[in-house]
């Protein structure tokens, strides 16, 4: 920054490493392959169905769709939100105290953490991490803690199920202190694809409960699960009174855009992220939360949860040929629409020309400006999603999502069919 004298930016967005995004974008932006087929970045490559779509447009023409929202949502919203999990948890949920919408789930889980961290706590997550969880803790002071799923030993020869990425409990009891405030939680799990087993769920919560410890547990991708799939708040009342269950109508109807997302829990905790919300942004989208609620109490009926996972399970799978073609062993997914894909057998030539800002990270950056450059393919490097000191686990390890028309998927897969050149 200069001419500024001395005016400077805050240490929380200043001096940071160039981040992934921007990398990728710019190295998909200067690949010879155009255009490039983006599997990248997780948006979905086609529109909510009609009658999501059709409620939006509605909402539009109504007059009190276009002011303020209450702060704390909108009542069809939370009542449909409540309606719909309350099966689920095994007894209603008051939409009015247990629910609060909020700008998206990543604005959601930001009011969690503005309403119960204070500088110097600290909050556990687990690496692979969303990125938005590190700038969201550090935001009110929080201190970061990780613990890493361990990938499996086998995962550079033998594709294998994304269960198999494992906690290690002693080193998550070591992690905790006084200081813990929290621990995040994502199931299923993005980047890896795992779903936490009700048996591990049932470990950390016991953990929570012991220690006095909030539990921020991210859903997002909960209506995407293709095995037995436990929500984290149905397994005690103990673990209930601790967590806090976040969710996105992104994820769940495909509309990344819109930025309506949720988070319910306990009256006593809720209260809190809805008074942080009101001064983070106030309210959220009216129209879009209309058209959301429209979504919930229609879904069931359209049979739409049923096919969400049926049609993203189909284009996992026919996006996944082509690594058992190439013999290139992934992490099988159990939820979600990310894949990650190791890439150890793909030798990079010695005298590539990487930019130094991609030279001077893990081997997965590499990987990745290496498949847009001459496959004309963008995916994500995880290790943007670790610490330094694990970054290691996941520097053969590629990012795809999978959310993507199919006629783009069978295209990713001919441009990928170009890396047996160089495979050993």
């Amino acid at each position: 920054m200069t001419g500024l004298g001395r005016i400077k930016p805050a240490a929380r967005v200043s001096g940071q490493k160039q981040d992934v995004w921007s990398i990728i974008n710019e190295a998909a932006a200067a690949s010879p392959k155009q255009p490039i087929v983006n599997m990248g970045q997780g948006f979905f490559g086609y529109n909510p169905p009609d009658f999501i779509l059709n409620a939006a447009k509605e909402a539009l023409d109504r007059v009190e769709c276009n002011q303020y929202s209450p702060t704390k949502g909108r009542p069809r919203l939370k009542k449909a939100i409540a309606d719909a999990y309350s099966p689920f948890w095994g007894r209603e949920i008051d939409p009015e105290t247990e629910v609060t919408i909020t700008t998206g789930a990543n604005e959601g889980m930001l009011s969690a953490f503005m309403a119960f961290i204070e500088p110097g706590d600290e909050v556990i997550i687990f690496e692979p991490f969303f990125d938005q969880y590190i700038s969201n803790i550090e935001m009110p002071g929080g201190k970061i803690v990780t613990v890493p799923l361990h990938p499996p030993s086998t995962g550079a020869t033998r594709t294998s199920s994304a269960a198999d990425w494992a906690v290690d409990f002693e080193e998550l009891e070591k992690a905790i202190t006084p200081k813990t405030k929290m621990i995040v939680l994502n199931t299923p799990h993005n980047p890896v694809g795992k779903v936490f087993s009700k048996k591990e769920l049932q470990k950390i919560g016991h953990l929570c409960v012991k220690n006095e410890i909030i539990i921020l547990s991210d859903e997002v991708y909960d209506r995407l699960y293709y095995v037995p799939f436990t929500r984290m708040s149905t397994l005690s009342p103990e673990i209930e009174a601790l967590t806090i269950t976040v969710g996105s109508a992104g994820k769940n109807f495909y509309a990344t855009g819109w930025r309506v997302g949720w988070l319910m829990g306990p009256a006593d905790l809720i209260k809190y992220v809805s008074a942080a919300h009101t001064r983070i942004c106030y309210s959220s989208v009216s129209p879009l939360q209309e058209a959301c609620a429209v979504g919930f109490e229609q879904a069931s009926a359209q049979g739409f949860w049923d096919s969400t996972i049926h049609d993203m399970k189909s284009k996992m799978d026919r996006f996944n040929k082509v690594w058992d073609e190439l013999g290139m062993p992934y992490s099988d997914p159990e939820g979600g629409y990310f894949v990650l894909v190791n890439m150890n057998k793909v030798k990079l030539p010695e005298d590539y020309p990487f930019p130094d800002h991609v030279a001077s990270r893990p081997r997965d950056f590499k990987l990745a400006w290496f498949l847009i450059q001459e496959v004309g393919v963008a995916a994500i490097p995880p290790t943007e999603f670790y610490t330094d000191k694990n970054a290691h686990l996941a520097e053969d390890y590629v990012r795809f999502a999978v959310c993507k028309d199919d006629e783009v998927l069978e295209e990713a897969k001919n441009r990928l069919r170009g890396l047996k050149k160089y495979m050993e």
